[in-house]
């Protein structure tokens, strides 16, 4: 990749984090490595969420001294930034859920990712706030979570309708599997409360019982 082209997507990367952000980092202000998902799991949200990632996994490494306190310390130490996403959200598009959800995976591999889940966390959402690193997930004390089966809907002919519902029991099946990778959930307990009610609503306790977080604030 040329220097232009490095230039170019670290601008994107920036400009997507400055839609995300809650606050700014200036000069005299501590950098900021917080973004939000706030609202509608969307096509535009996704794309924003993607690029803000991909940011700050590449700016994520930084070298500090061993010992800051001694003024002759030269031994410096490569850290590894940690970045947060702040979730508040009544869920949204299935597609564009494991689009960040397999981005959060993929950067959580090198970089720890904090999840936050504040006010309600619901469809879509789950998945995203259980995709932070285990043990640095956290909830607040009143938040409300909410899982259900996937919904779709379709206009056409018998054969249109038939294929439609093939994709959205393929999307509940992988919906259900990333649910349970991520959480303490088994399938066959999964399985057993969506069956039971139309939308299953969790407190922070229940929440972190199941394993969608680790930690109520």
């Amino acid at each position: 990749m040329s220097d232009k082209e490095e230039s170019e997507k670290k601008a994107g990367g920036e400009e997507a984090i400055s839609k995300l952000l809650m606050l700014g980092a200036g000069p005299s202000e501590p950098e900021v490595r917080s973004m939000t998902i706030i609202g509608d799991v969307s096509e535009e949200l996704s794309k924003d969420v993607i690029a803000a990632l991909w940011f700050l996994k590449q700016t994520a490494k930084t070298e500090e001294l061993v010992n800051p306190e001694d003024p002759e310390c030269e031994e410096v130490k490569e850290v590894i930034k940690p970045m947060e996403i702040i979730i508040s959200t009544n869920g949204g598009n299935a597609d564009d859920m494991f689009a960040i959800y397999d981005a959060i995976r993929y950067v959580r591999e090198d970089v720890p990712v904090e999840t936050f889940g504040l006010g309600k966390v619901m469809s879509a959402g789950t998945l995203l706030l259980a995709a932070g690193t285990k043990g640095q997930r956290k909830i607040g004390r009143h938040c409300r979570v909410m899982i259900h089966s996937v919904i779709g809907g379709s206009v056409g002919p018998m054969h249109q309708l038939d294929n439609e519902m093939k994709e959205v029991k393929a999307i509940q099946e992988a919906y259900i599997r990333a649910i349970c990778e991520e959480t303490n959930l088994t399938e066959k307990k999964l399985r057993a409360l969506l069956k039971r009610k139309v939308n299953v609503y969790l407190t922070a306790e229940e929440a972190v019982e199941h394993g969608f977080a680790d930690i109520i604030v």
